[in-house]
Parts: structure tokens; sequence; C-alpha cells
């Protein structure tokens, strides 16, 4: 165990003149080296060409760094303003420090808890410089803790987090703050008629519920909705999955953890907002009573749908959210799930995909190029409408050709989203876990938290 780490970047005077910092600079492949120089481990930033220096780029980096402390379990590692201004001076030296803390705070993020000899060791970071920098270091922890509480939610495990015990564990996580909680149990949901969501739980020894989250710290501001698949584990229902291993169907939820995150960092940093979250929970499991293909659900608004594949549930139940945000009037809905296979093969493991309202597409689009949670504007094609006819309901929850998953998904929620809203579909089933790089460990991301947190308070202006 050392005691402490100084953190500076190549470019620095100090380090120019090192033999050692040259080699790395030069030879090394990594973008930092930890390096005793005389009795003090200092830990060596190369310096970012200027097209590298970006907000994430500095999360990114600190992510790893703090990390690779912290398995060499040092108590404590100093960044100081003046390096940090000096080596990118394209950015802003307090948006610099929020991000770094963050970074350094999700780099740190381990899920151990089921483990016998689980190392929850993390290295402290000071930042020194002016006595104004304590509201940006706050404002990083702030954002890297409502991540790592969506983590958390996604990485927990189906007989721990589960339909019934799901709202307690919302409920207490906002005791103790500005954030309303409605609860609505099997009952309430039939009177309701949220059938979709009833229609799917129907085979799981656990009961649905479909939770309310409400942050209003502004009347006068347009009530924006944010609704987030909350299926707990997905094992196809009837049309079961096939994968050797499933284990992480358990993070279906990731949709769900991204709305309670981003209300909880809007919550936590006093946000001129007014947002309700609404998480419909369910878990999609297989017995004797579950929903059969071919079954029909009739919906509240009239809708009738014919389930032809009993894996593609996360649609179902995000109807009943978007009926419910139009129940409650909201201006602008966000939609968020990991919904289809097909956006991942579209876009890959580091970048979602957003349908619905252009315009908003693009400016969320701006949004996540800034904070991380990066995404990319998709097409809704109306001629594929016709791919989810039915020959006996109003229409079905798949596509009658295997191709355009992932739009025919986004069309069929369109049906079901408020005529006087502005709508975005999100479709993060490619990004909901990750690889050990960066801030990222090798497990759920918390995709979702900053992107929708950042979005409300952008519409709010």
């Amino acid at each position: 165990m050392s005691g402490q780490a100084i953190i500076l970047f190549s470019n620095d005077l100090y380090m120019q003149n090192n033999e050692q910092v040259k080699q790395f600079v030069e030879n090394g492949s990594e973008s930092f080296t930890a390096l005793f120089l005389g009795e003090k481990l200092v830990v060596v930033i190369k310096a970012l060409k200027e097209k590298k220096q970006t907000y994430d780029q500095i999360r990114m980096i600190a992510g790893a760094v703090s990390r690779e402390l912290s398995k060499r379990k040092v108590v404590n590692a100093i960044i100081y303003e003046e390096a940090l201004q000096k080596a990118l001076p394209k950015l802003h030296v307090d948006g610099m420090i929020t991000a770094f803390v963050e970074g350094w705070h999700l780099g740190a993020y381990k899920f151990v808890m089921y483990k016998s000899k689980g190392n929850s060791f993390k290295t402290e970071l000071r930042v020194e410089g002016r006595a104004e920098l304590q509201l940006f270091i706050e404002i990083g922890k702030i954002r890297a803790e409502a991540t790592n509480f969506s983590r958390n939610l996604m990485n927990e495990i189906p007989n721990v987090l589960n339909p019934e015990t799901f709202p307690t564990i919302l409920r207490e996580e906002f005791a103790h703050s500005d954030v309303q909680v409605n609860v609505f149990n099997k009952e309430k949901l039939e009177e309701l008629e949220m059938n979709g969501v009833l229609t799917v739980c129907r085979g799981s020894k656990y009961k649905p519920s479909f939770v309310e989250l409400i942050y209003c710290s502004d009347e006068s501001k347009p009530l924006i909705a944010l609704v987030g698949k909350g299926v707990t584990f997905d094992t196809g229902g009837i049309s079961l999955k096939i994968g050797r291993d499933i284990s992480n169907m358990r993070m279906d939820m990731g949709g769900a953890a991204a709305v309670a995150g981003a209300v909880k960092l809007l919550s936590a940093l006093r946000a001129k907002v007014n947002v309700i979250a609404l998480i419909p929970m369910v878990e999609n499991t297989i017995d004797n009573t579950s929903v059969l293909p071919s079954e029909i659900i009739r919906y509240k608004n009239g809708h009738t749908v014919q389930v032809a594949n009993t894996d593609a549930e996360g649609r179902l139940i995000l109807a009943d959210g978007l009926i419910r945000a139009g129940e409650w009037g909201a201006k602008y809905v966000v939609n968020i799930a990991t919904l289809t296979g097909a956006i991942a093969n579209a876009l890959g493991s580091k970048i979602a995909g957003v349908f619905g309202d252009e315009r908003l597409s693009f400016e969320m689009k701006e949004i996540g190029r800034e904070n991380g949670d990066f995404i990319w504007p998709m097409p809704l094609v109306e001629e594929y409408e016709s791919y989810l006819n039915s020959d006996y309901a109003d229409f079905s929850n798949i596509s009658s050709k295997g191709e355009a998953g992932s739009i025919t998904a986004g069309l069929f929620l369109r049906r079901f989203v408020p005529k006087s809203c502005q709508w975005l579909h999100v479709d993060m089933a490619g990004v909901m876990e990750s690889d050990e790089t960066g801030y990222y460990a090798k497990s759920a991301t918390g995709f979702g938290v900053r992107l929708l947190a950042d979005f409300t308070v952008h519409v709010s202006k």
C-alpha cells in the first residue's frame, strides 16, 4: 500500500526533463504510467492532442487512473488545477475539474457485494486549486453517484431486485429527498387497465408493479415524462432465449435504472425542472400461466396487439407507460429501453440509438457528445409500418420481416405516444454493459442517467 500519488501531465516542465517520462512518451502505448521519482509516486498522463481534448476523454483518463491506483491500494492522489489548465488549454478549467472528479468516481466503481473476498478499496482524490472549485468537485461527485446508483440497480441479481422489491428499493433511495414516489400494485394496475404490464408478468411468481417518481422544483416548467423499461429478468418467455449464458438479462431493466438515476441526479443538483419518471416493472418468465404467442392484448387507448413473440415484451409494457404519460399531460416524453438486438448490430456497443422528433434527436446527440452517453439519431421509416400488420388484431408486437428490427420497434411505440407531446425513443440495448475501459468497469454502464438528466435541463430552459 502506498501513501500518496501526484498526477501530472507529460508536458509539465517538471516532467519533460525526466528520462523515464521521455521513454514513456516516445514508446509507451498507454495513456498514462505510474512511476517513482525519488520517493514520490507520480502518475504521468500523456499530453492530449487538441482534437482529443474533450471532457469525456478527461473522464476516461481519470477513471483509468482511479482504477489503477485503487488496485495498487494508494491511499490518496492529488491533481492540480494548474496542471489541468496548462495541459488542456482548449477546455474550461471548471468543466475539466467536474469531468475529472466524475470520471474518477465512475472508474472506482465496483460491484463486489457477493464476492467473499471482494476488494472495495478506493483511492481518494484531492484537487488542489481555488476555493471556488469545491462547487465543481461536488457536481462531479453527484453525477457519478447517480450513474453508480443506476449501475447498482442493473447489476443486482433478480432474486433481490424484482417487480415486488424494486419499488421498495426506490422508496428507500428517495426517502429523504424531494422526490415523491407513487407505487401501483397489481390491483391498481388492473384498475388503471395497464394490460401490457399485467400480461407480460403473468408467468412470474412476482406480482407486477408500476412506479412514478415525481420531482417538481418549478411548476412553471414544462412536464417531462421519462418512461423506463423495467424488466427485472427476461427469459424471453415462451419464445425462450437460447444463449449459453443469459445472466445479463437481469440488466433488461436498464431503462428503468436510467430514469431513476436521472431523477436522483436532478434532485441532488436541485435542478429547476418538472419531471416524472414512469417505470413499469415485470419479470418475463415461463410458467403454465405465461402469455402464449397469438394472444391479444387490449390497451386502455383502444389499440389491440397480437403477441407474435413473447421476447418482444419491452414494448408491450412501455406502451402502458406512454399512455400514462399522456394522462399526466407531459409536453415532452422520452422512453428508454434495452429494446432490440438490432440496434446493437447497427451501432455497436459504444453508442445508443434515438428515434422520434428530428430536432430533439440531434439536440440529444450533442448533449451525449458532451457528457459521454453517446447517441445517434435513427429514422422511423414510414414504409415499414405495414410490417406490423396483424390478421387478428390492430397490429402485432413484432415485424413480419427479418429486417429493421429497431425501427419497427420504434414504430410500434409511436402508436402509443400522446398526440400533444414531443417524443423520443432511446434504444440502449447495445450499451447496457461494458468491458473494463476508462471509467467503465466490466459490468453495467449506467447509460442514460446523465443523458436524460441533461436533456431534461436543456428542454426546461
